[in-house]
């Protein structure tokens, strides 16, 4: 495990609701992350898979995760999720990427995939910004 893994992991728990929901940090490299969840019944909807919010929760930690990896210190300025398909599986991987790097915002990408029998499908793709806690504003 690198250092900058075990970092994202210590960040990762101390956030009550990342940990209420389960979310692990699986790879943290600079500008680059991914998360993993194991679907639970509680994280369904009423048509048996993953909550949109839930969803969007994925994305924004893998913007956020990606981002920060090399902007540091950094809280979601904005971002964009579309829905691409439900959410069925045993987990969901989000996979997130910086885009460009300032000294003050990173904008970045991000997919989230259910993994289902050993196969990945693609549930949704989001865009974000970020934004250096403390400075710009």
């Amino acid at each position: 495990m690198t250092d900058l893994l075990e970092f994202g992991r210590s960040v990762l728990a101390t956030q009550p609701f990342c940990t209420l929901l389960g979310i692990e940090l699986t790879r943290f490299e600079p500008g680059q992350a991914e998360l993993r969840l194991t679907l639970k019944p509680e994280h369904l909807q009423q048509h048996g898979f993953a909550h949109g919010g839930l969803v969007a929760m994925m994305a924004d930690s893998a913007i956020a995760y990606a981002g920060g990896s090399k902007l540091g210190d950094s809280v979601t300025l904005e971002f964009k999720l579309n829905m691409i398909r439900p959410g069925i599986g045993e987990a969901l991987i989000a996979r997130g990427e910086a885009l460009s790097v300032g000294k003050t915002q990173a904008v970045c990408r991000c997919e989230i995939y259910a993994l289902q029998d050993g196969t990945e499908k693609l549930v949704a793709a989001g865009q974000g910004t970020l934004a250096v806690v403390g400075r710009g504003g």
